[in-house]
């Protein structure tokens, strides 16, 4: 391996989007995932792939890792942790997987060669989970295996239309040295977690970098320059069923459409709220040029629909999958699952193309070359 190739291990790899955000200075050594269908998607996209291992992260050991691995990355499981979720946190036996995780991590440095740059991604609720206990846990693990670390609030809204805050923790182990870190900025730290940081006893904020990055340049893309062409239109029926699990105030947004004359486009999303005092399915609508988060399509209620209003019309329909791909920044060469649920389910699982690729380029690179 040359210093212009640089080795990574990917784990919880799901369809190789981070892969694609690290970009061609690096070589992946080693990608486990135990999803055979995630593991067909990314043999479809980066070849035969023999470093992909098809197996539960528990069942593997040091001895799968190759080594010369400057980084690992892991999007491990995000279900306990949201804020939609169970509640179960690192408990859990989804997210729980972070453990068998960091037991290879923690190996590899007992054995002498720890990997130098470790990236931990998941949603921003692993900040409050079970009261903030989850991220302090997380972060006692990572420190008590010779780390640094800190932690970048990044959202998918400054590189593609789409909301998707998602939380990345950053640790580089000692033997590196003790790396320098900037000051708290406004675009990568939310107060969410600044707060958490405040909660961590003075021993882990001895541990704790601030890593920045520069903010990215405006945005030149809105929902509309994602759309596909000749996607089919619901029903009248269906859209009128979607409209009806709207609020006063959604259907305010709907009226304002349709009096200003102009064709609208705009992204529907499914929530449960709770009105007086009973849990509802509400539909709730957006006109700013960006969908909201996607997710996995569990039960239907998380897949997006995408609203056009022109003409005095209303018509609904659902997001195809490879306008979920261009929302995640995944570029129309990329091959999809045939099947429009697991192609959804493998974007809905994935990170933001190039928010890893921002990440790399201002300081994953210049981490692992130190």
């Amino acid at each position: 391996m040359t210093v212009d190739r640089l080795g990574f291990y990917e784990f919880f790899a799901g369809g190789g989007l981070a892969r694609l955000g690290l970009g061609q200075r690096w070589t992946c050594l080693l990608a486990n995932d135990i999803c055979a269908k995630k593991a067909a998607a990314y043999r479809g996209n980066f070849g035969t792939s023999p470093e992909l291992v098809v197996d539960d992260i528990r069942r593997l050991s040091c001895a799968h890792l190759p080594s010369g691995a400057a980084l690992a990355w892991a999007s491990f499981p995000c279900q306990d942790l949201s804020l939609a979720g169970n509640g179960r946190g690192l408990a859990g036996e989804r997210s729980g997987t972070f453990l068998p995780f960091w037991t290879l991590i923690d190996g590899l440095a007992r054995r002498g060669r720890p990997v130098p740059v470790v990236v931990i991604e998941n949603v921003v609720g692993a900040l409050s989970s079970n009261g903030g206990a989850d991220f302090r846990l997380l972060f006692e693990i990572i420190t008590g295996s010779g780390y640094y670390g800190g932690a970048l609030v990044m959202d998918a809204i400054h590189f593609v239309p789409q909301s998707r805050p998602r939380l990345f923790i950053v640790a580089v182990h000692e033997s590196c040295g003790t790396p320098a870190g900037g000051q708290i900025s406004e675009t990568w730290h939310s107060p969410r977690l600044r707060a958490a940081y405040s909660r961590l006893p003075g021993t882990l904020r001895r541990r704790w970098i601030w890593w920045t990055l520069p903010h990215p340049p405006p945005r030149n893309s809105s929902l509309s320059d994602i759309l596909e062409r000749g996607a089919p239109w619901h029903s009248s029926g269906e859209t009128d069923r979607i409209l009806s699990l709207m609020s006063e105030r959604h259907l305010a947004k709907i009226h304002a459409a349709l009096a200003s004359g102009r064709p609208q486009i705009g992204a529907v999303y499914k929530r449960i709220r709770v009105e007086n005092g009973r849990r509802v399915q509400r539909a709730e609508v957006r006109f700013d040029g960006v969908s909201g988060c996607l997710r996995t399509p569990a039960g239907g209620s998380s897949r997006q629909i995408i609203i056009r209003v022109e003409g005095g019309q209303v018509r609904t329909r659902l997001l195809t999958p490879r306008e979920a791909a261009r929302l995640m920044g995944v570029p129309d060469s990329y091959c999809l699952p045939a099947r429009y649920n697991e192609a959804y389910h493998l974007m809905g699982d994935g990170v933001v193309v190039p928010a890893v690729a921002w990440l790399e380029r201002f300081l994953l690179r210049r981490l692992a070359l130190r």
